[in-house]
């Protein structure tokens, strides 16, 4: 595979690092050698940018040493140093230092790129309370009448009105605000996002006091999710004086509302945190935001055009930094998460049929019951909803419908889970109502096509329907998104219900919810019914069985592995990403799983199946949206039926040419 396709600049992605270096208090030399230090490492990571804490060339803590001219000119000199080193090392950097123009003293921000200064701001908002005096020695920037410094003999652009523009990097604007800004009610940072900033850098002196590290990280998080941004936020260290207050080396990453990465605290030496942040993610996100594209930033910037550093990576530092990078992404990896995740969604879908049920004034309802994954958890979310309204659960009633392909083993898991969980069953066989189905439309019952599968189905949908209609009730469905997204339904069978309350969770999703319920909700008999459903190879027994009633109709042998499916699904409608960049992602996730080839044939078969399944989209029926992706017509995903995949096809032709 080239080295472009796997490239994380081509993909979108900024390789930043938020820096805590070892410090000294006035000692400009000392933290310039390790700022440069700290770069090299940087360097050797594969970073483009690091950040660097508030006041880091002079350190925080001077307090009145910030009048010393010496302390001063050594601060403008190191600046230029770092500059350099910056432009040797091929990271750009923003460092804080104290400058002095016109007689004031500001509190400052540089930005370095390519061995120049290429702008500095000028801190908003002075914290005066408590702790905190820097009124004392520092102007607020908004008292300073210059818009530009001269430095090195060079003009450097100066005020809070600066972004600065990749020109190599689409989308890639960065926006610096000073450590109180953020604290402010209306920090800098959200004019900078509403004026282009998807990178927001945060130099920061944040002192500790007990409990202060959650609230700082929660409000960078919201910060970052307001802004639809990565928030870059850089702590100064322990290196600081102690004279009354402590400083940790508190420094972050975050990604619309995600912690990317985080520093460990209270270490002398030099602490760094590294991740990939998703430009091309945060740009996605605003475009599909109202909201966002709805506001107006309330001043005007001047931007500063960049090129930012593209490094040469190994294969090592193209490895992609990112821990919410997972094989699973609809699935929590942390099971205490995972666990609370699980119980949300069995509120989300039970309220949602429950809903249904008050409205309409039924007390029973059908569902196909087949001892597969789907339709146990549909009879799981039922029985939650019936509880939940206090209603019998014998009005549930559940119908096994063995056919020309079921299995003795689902046949019997479906027995003993209505059994165990106190709802009413009934058995209809269907064989005989298709053969004879087969006579009328003069169909050979020996030839296993397409009509053969679909005609089960359909005769599977109009018994639950009709005998819904006999007991004064209506049909739940329990196909899952990931069978919409694939088309894996038959169009007016299994597709059709009159309320679907499982279409909007992915299959992966399906299993993990069933097995959270056998290991958390219930025990004994039903417990090991659940655990053996969710241990039966996936199947919509339609075909006749092979010797021993071995089933020879594997839905992933033909359709692809749902691991991957969901995979591919998360990333093509919830972030609109191209084949190429999917590509990319699932080679790193699933290395050692599944070779290139395999994963590029899938992916064909994604695309293909899920433009062709549009139609059937179209004319779902009502059902919960339970996470970030749904595909529900009247919610979140709008797309013609009769769409061209022609374009996304042809990038993986390209691919497969480069991969060859």
């Amino acid at each position: 595979m080239s080295q472009d396709i796997i490239s994380l600049d081509a993909l979108g992605f900024l390789r930043a690092a938020v820096v805590a270096p070892e410090l000294q208090v006035a000692n400009v030399q000392y933290n310039t050698q390790a700022i440069g230090a700290a770069l090299k490492d940087a360097a050797a990571r594969g970073c483009q940018l690091a950040v660097f804490p508030e006041l880091s060339i002079t350190g925080y803590t001077c307090a009145d040493l910030f009048y010393q001219a010496a302390l001063q000119q050594q601060a403008r000199e190191a600046l230029l140093t770092i500059a350099r080193v910056s432009g040797e090392t091929k990271v750009a950097a923003v460092v804080g230092l104290p400058l002095e123009i016109g007689g004031k003293l500001y509190n400052c921000a540089a930005y370095v790129n390519d061995g120049a200064v290429l702008g500095i701001v000028p801190k908003t908002y002075l914290p005066n309370t408590n702790e905190y005096y820097e009124e004392r020695w520092f102007t607020p920037a908004k008292s300073s009448p210059v818009t530009a410094i001269q430095l090195g003999g060079n003009t450097i652009p100066f005020g809070t009105d600066l972004l600065f523009a990749a020109s190599n990097f689409p989308g890639c604007v960065l926006g610096i605000e000073i450590c109180e800004d953020l604290w402010a009610v209306q920090p800098p940072s959200g004019d900078q996002a509403l004026a282009g900033a998807t990178v927001l850098i945060n130099p920061s002196a944040s002192d500790e006091v007990l409990g202060k590290a959650p609230y700082r990280l929660s409000l960078v998080q919201q910060q970052s999710a307001r802004c639809l941004a990565a928030y870059l936020y850089a702590g100064a260290g322990p290196g600081e004086s102690t004279t009354d207050v402590i400083f940790s080396g508190h420094a972050f990453i975050s990604e619309n509302g995600k912690m990317l990465a985080e520093t460990e605290r209270f270490h002398f030496s030099t602490q760094m945190a590294v991740a990939d942040i998703d430009v091309q993610r945060m740009t996605h996100e605003r475009l599909r935001n109202s909201s966002f594209s709805a506001a107006l930033p309330g001043r005007s910037y001047r931007t500063i055009q960049f090129e930012m550093p593209i490094p040469t990576r190994s294969a090592e530092q193209n490895a992609l930094i990112r821990p919410d990078l997972t094989p699973t992404p609809f699935v929590p990896a942390d099971p205490a998460r995972r666990a609370q995740h699980c119980q949300e969604i069995f509120h989300l879908q039970s309220v949602g049929l429950a809903k249904r049920l008050k409205h309409t004034g039924v007390t029973h309802i059908t569902l196909g019951l087949s001892g597969g994954l789907d339709s146990t958890l549909g009879l799981l979310v039922t029985q939650q909803a019936f509880e939940m309204l206090s209603l019998p659960l014998d009005g549930i009633v559940a119908i096994t419908m063995p056919g020309f392909g079921t299995s003795k083993r689902t046949r019997t898991n479906a027995e003993l889970l209505a059994q165990a969980l106190g709802i009413t069953l009934k058995e209809i066989p269907i064989s005989e109502a298709v053969l004879q189905h087969f006579k009328d439309i003069g169909h050979d019952s020996n030839t296993h096509d397409i009509t053969y599968e679909n005609a089960q189905a359909r005769e599977r949908t109009q018994i639950l329907m009709d005998v819904a209609n006999q007991i004064g009730g209506f049909m739940v469905g329990t196909g899952d998104l990931s069978e919409l997204a694939l088309g894996w339904c038959t169009y007016n069978a299994d597709h059709m219900s009159m309320y679907h309350v499982n279409a909007g969770v992915p299959k992966t999703l399906v299993r993990y919810l069933i097995e959270w319920s056998a290991e958390s909700v219930y025990s004994g008999p039903t417990s090991a019914v659940l655990q053996d459903i969710c241990a039966t190879p996936i199947s919509p027994e339609l075909l006749p069985l092979g010797e021993n009633e071995a089933i020879l109709q594997e839905t992933e042998v033909t359709i692809g592995p749902y691991v991957l499916h969901d995979f591919f699904l998360f990333y093509a409608v919830r972030h609109s990403f191209a084949p190429r960049k999917i590509y990319a992602l699932a080679c790193q996730v699933f290395q050692g799983h599944h070779t290139p080839s395999e994963l590029l044939r899938w992916l064909r078969v994604f695309y293909q199946r899920f433009f062709g399944a549009q139609f059937k989209r179209s004319a779902m029926p009502d059902g919960p949206k339970v996470g970030s992706v749904a595909l529900s017509p009247r919610g979140d995903w709008r797309m013609p039926s009769d769409a061209s995949s022609a374009l996304w096809l042809q990038e993986l032709d390209e691919l497969e040419k480069r991969n060859r």
